[in-house]
């Protein structure tokens, strides 16, 4: 992490659901330490002074830093691959924007999901990027399997809540589940009193079992629309569940392929500031398409769509910045889609000090040129 002193100034600073014109920050010791506009920057000293127009050009864009709750992998290697692996994906993302991630698993055994959990501790404990990580499975309903390996899935039972809880060792933010399974409104109890966040996904569950689990505890749903019913008029499904509760994030993934972009401008329209836009990035995300390994599954990414044999989408490439564009091309307006890959996402996680550019707030951002692609990172400290 960066602790120099440094001023970033001459930006459109889009933050807190609103944008700054001519703004400028403060950072020292890895926390913003001043704000403002205008020229009152230059009473200020530093170790580094950055002109945000120099370098981003005319409509230079400052946000805070993107936090990522969900992604399994980039830069040609998977999250499952180990430490060097979920380094190599870590810098392809931090190139993108995203500052702060949670490291996603897919289904596995849970001798392999333990020793990944317990590589995926140690990696958090030497950097502060790494938030920790998100079982997506074993969890999860063999009938929306999504581009899980089926014979994996296996309902949660207190026991194995309780080895997976104990062998994150403190790291396990997130476990994507389906409630209907057997245990499951007791594992959503176990889980968020270890203090882990409860996402209900790959799911055959309807609005009022959706809302039950809610209310047992579960607090986010899972790449919305996908691996579950749909949004449809007499039967709204999770979805229209988790529009209507105000204590639900709404993970979305932006690439165009998943979700329709009007169905995008639909869903922020539906739960505004309660999107999260997440990547769901497997390997392919910053490489070129080929086969790829997801889990125990071969994947296929041609023309940038990753897809299993059977055509099912398995992941995304997408990054962090790509979903911006694509959210703000659908109409989101630029204040929303930003706060929904920072400030949304560290609401959802319990960590508000991220995804703000507040004066002692976390000094992670992001500089954008009018086109919304980055141009460069900055990251803070914890």
């Amino acid at each position: 992490m960066d602790d120099v002193s440094r001023i970033i100034h001459s930006a459109r600073l889009v933050d807190g659901g609103t944008e700054t014109p001519g703004a400028w920050i403060r950072a020292e010791g890895g926390r913003v330490t001043a704000r403002g506009t205008g020229d009152a920057w230059r009473a200020l000293g530093a170790d580094e002074v950055v002109d945000a127009e120099e370098i981003a050009g005319e409509g230079a864009l400052l946000t805070p830093g993107f936090v990522d709750l969900h992604g399994h992998g980039g830069g040609g290697r998977a999250h499952e691959e180990g430490a060097d692996a979920i380094r190599a994906s870590r810098a392809l993302h931090l190139a993108h924007g995203t500052t702060r991630a949670v490291l996603s698993l897919v289904a596995g055994s849970l001798a392999d999901l333990q020793a990944r959990l317990g590589v995926i501790a140690d990696l958090a404990d030497a950097d502060a990027g790494i938030l920790g990580a998100h079982l997506e499975g074993p969890f999860l309903d063999p009938g929306h399997h999504g581009a899980h390996d089926p014979d994996l899935l296996i309902a949660p039972t207190p026991d194995a809540v309780d080895a997976l809880i104990t062998a994150a060792r403190g790291s396990l933010v997130q476990v994507t589940l389906a409630p209907e399974l057997p245990g499951g409104p007791g594992a959503i109890g176990a889980l968020t009193r270890a203090g882990v966040v409860v996402a209900v996904g790959h799911t055959s569950a309807d609005a009022d079992l959706t809302r039950e689990a809610f209310d047992a505890g579960a607090t986010v749903l899972t790449h919305a629309f996908n691996a579950m019913p749909g949004l449809h008029h007499r039967a709204p499904g999770p979805v229209g569940a988790a529009t209507g509760d105000p204590r639900v994030t709404i993970e979305v993934i932006a690439d165009g392929v998943h979700v329709h972009p009007d169905v995008i401008r639909i869903i922020f329209a539906a739960a505004p500031g309660r999107v999260a836009l997440v990547t769901d990035a497997m390997a392919a995300a910053g490489a070129t398409d080929g086969t790829y390994r997801l889990g125990s599954l071969s994947v296929t990414v041609e023309a940038g769509v990753a897809r299993l044999a059977d055509g099912t989408i398995a992941g995304s490439t997408l990054t962090q910045d790509a979903a911006l564009r694509t959210a703000v091309a659908a109409g989101v307006p630029l204040s929303a889609a930003v706060a929904a890959l920072t400030s949304t996402p560290a609401r959802a996680i319990g960590r508000p000090e991220l995804g703000s550019l507040a004066v002692g707030a976390v000094a992670d951002a992001v500089l954008l040129d009018a086109e919304l692609r980055v141009r460069r990172v900055f990251t803070g400290t914890v």
